[in-house]
């Protein structure tokens, strides 16, 4: 019998209505068998590999060639087989550059591509490099506008702009403003990559999300490179098999827990939960840190309902309590029916805790039960501000809100399941002194506050900073939104600083963190909490559909606008 029948069937329960999953057990039928890769798709995959990783090597470093092979290798998703390849022609690049002035530094394409991969791999280059393409008055020359791949070279490069970058910040506005005028007139293959690029930029798209369109756009590029295709879509297609096994796999273990009896007042979005993984961690040797990531987003998305659509925050105190004790003695202290969701926790823990105890750091799961604490703790401020009417003031909400959006706990916990080993030094650097964790936390909670603030207006629910402000400013509803977008391009600012200044930590540190901010970056509307389209059709892609398979670019862009941050 469920847990759930024993509750108090007299308190009235602020109850969302939320859909059904949309997948179900879907997954399930993805068996070891199907998802086995072929003895054929291993040596294929490693003989293309090889004859491009020699493509790569063999291309001089200050041609423009190079420039452009490394730049589709890493669009195409493969550039993870060839790290240090890339990383050395790059920090040549780099080099040849600072010493020499190069020839093709009045091709504006060829000049934001170098810029834009050269900040890609940590090195700063400054961006004065762009002020031959401007007027006296610090515009960009209207000839521009006749090279759209120059235009768009421009805009990608862009938003790997840092605070102070007044040229960058026009560079933004000049190109998104041209390009999205030009995209009815453009050729369909150029039209795609257009309209693709004003959805979401190269930097902050989810690189499986951006690498599956871009196989797409580059076989539609009459200059392809048939190899390098042929090498991209094999490799996709071995990762999508990993994923599928892995998804029927965590599927089990959902159907086992049987949330519609235990939890039917949550989201039920298992498949939704690891595509966000899949988001931070992609590589098919990352196998565990999916697997713990996945579960900790499944506990996350029915602990926020429990706090904020169903339990009486008389319940949550002792809830709260427990969750920071973490120990099998406080089950009898909490109401009978979240017994099941603590009882998950404490699994969950568990299983985290044999995992590591093999690599020697078993002590790293103290840090993700004191984040697992400060993230609950915070979910019981906000319910004691719902229950006495408090909108607290923008500073008071940031600072509680950064913690109880979940980012950091999950964060976090990447870092510990990381398949490198990673320092107690640099866990207190990232706690401490990082502009990375803060500003992708502020991410989250900004961008989850706009797309789920019509949505939550539909029932009681705290407050958001949208309201937060309109109450403390005596602002409109457009100005806090507009404020809140301020707020996310500076904290993306801050995520591009931490990359070129903080040379002391290794960029897998930093990644997470990246990734965590583009996930939620590239939901335009309340995606996750209803996930039958937007969302529905990126996780068909990735773990479903063929690689071979064509969708609607002009669709796609049409529905979002060609929004940008």
């Amino acid at each position: 019998m469920s847990q759930l029948k024993m509750v108090d069937t007299t308190i009235e329960r602020p109850v969302a209505n939320f859909h059904k999953s949309v997948w179900g057990e879907y997954f399930l039928s993805y068996t070891p068998e199907l998802t086995e890769i072929s003895s054929q798709e291993k040596v294929e995959v490693e003989e293309l590999k090889e004859k491009v990783r020699q493509m790569l090597v063999e291309t001089p470093d200050n041609s423009t060639q190079k420039l452009f092979l490394i730049d589709a290798i890493e669009r195409l998703g493969v550039g993870y087989h060839f790290e240090n390849e890339i990383k050395t022609s790059i920090q040549n690049i780099f080099d040849e550059h600072k010493q020499n002035k190069n020839e093709d530094d009045d091709n504006f394409y060829v000049v934001a591509l170098r810029f834009r991969l050269v900040r890609q791999q940590r090195h700063y280059t400054s961006s004065d490099v762009f002020k031959r393409f401007t007027n006296n008055d610090g515009t960009f020359e209207e000839t521009l506008t006749k090279d759209v791949l120059g235009l768009l070279s421009l805009y990608e490069a862009a938003h790997l702009r840092v605070h102070e970058e007044e040229i960058l910040e026009e560079a933004l506005t000049f190109t998104f403003n041209n390009l999205k005028s030009m995209v009815p007139k453009l050729s369909n293959s150029l039209k795609i990559q257009v309209s693709e690029a004003l959805i979401k930029s190269i930097h902050q798209n989810v690189p499986r999300v951006a690498a599956r369109k871009y196989i797409y756009i580059y076989e539609n590029i009459e200059s392809h490179n048939d190899l390098l295709l042929k090498f991209a879509k094999l490799d996709f297609h071995i990762l999508q098999k990993v994923y599928q096994r892995e998804l029927s796999e965590v599927t089990r273990w959902w159907k086992d827990l049987d949330c519609v009896n235990n939890y039917p007042f949550a989201r039920d979005k298992l498949v939704e939960c690891y595509f966000w993984a899949t988001g931070v961690y992609f590589r098919p040797e990352q196998r565990f840190a999916r697997r713990v990531i996945t579960k900790l987003i499944c506990i996350i998305t029915i602990t926020d309902d429990l706090y904020d659509a169903w339990a009486t925050y008389d319940e949550l105190v002792p809830f709260t309590a427990a969750i920071e004790r973490c120990d099998i003695s406080s089950m009898d202290s909490i109401s009978p029916y979240m017994r099941p969701l603590y009882q998950v926790f404490l699994d969950y823990f568990d299983e985290m805790e044999e995992e590591l105890t093999k690599r020697g750091i078993a002590d790293y799961v103290r840090y993700a039960k004191i984040e697992a604490s400060k993230w609950t703790k915070s979910y019981l401020k906000e319910a004691e501000w719902l229950r006495d009417g408090i909108i607290p003031k923008c500073e008071e909400y940031k600072r509680n809100s950064i913690i109880s959006v979940s980012n950091q706990m999950i964060l976090i916990t990447c870092l510990i399941v990381a398949e490198e080993f990673i320092s107690k030094e640099t866990f207190e650097w990232m706690l401490n002194e990082s502009l990375v964790l803060p500003a992708s936390s502020l991410i989250n909670r900004f961008k989850d506050d706009i797309i789920g603030h019509a949505h939550e207006q539909q029932r009681e629910h705290g407050a958001s900073f949208i309201e937060c402000y309109m109450k403390e400013y005596g602002a409109l509803e457009q100005e806090a939104l507009a404020e809140a977008w301020r707020q996310i391009a500076n904290a993306w600012k801050d995520i591009n600083t931490e990359y070129l200044r903080a040379t002391h930590v290794p960029t897998f540190v930093l990644d997470p963190a990246l990734n965590l901010s583009r996930l939620v970056d590239i939901l335009q509307k309340d995606d996750f909490t209803d996930s039958r389209w937007f969302l529905k059709d990126v996780i068909a892609m990735l773990f479903a559909d063929s690689v071979n398979r064509t969708f609607d670019h002009q669709n796609e862009f049409e529905e979002n606008n060609g929004s940008k941050t």
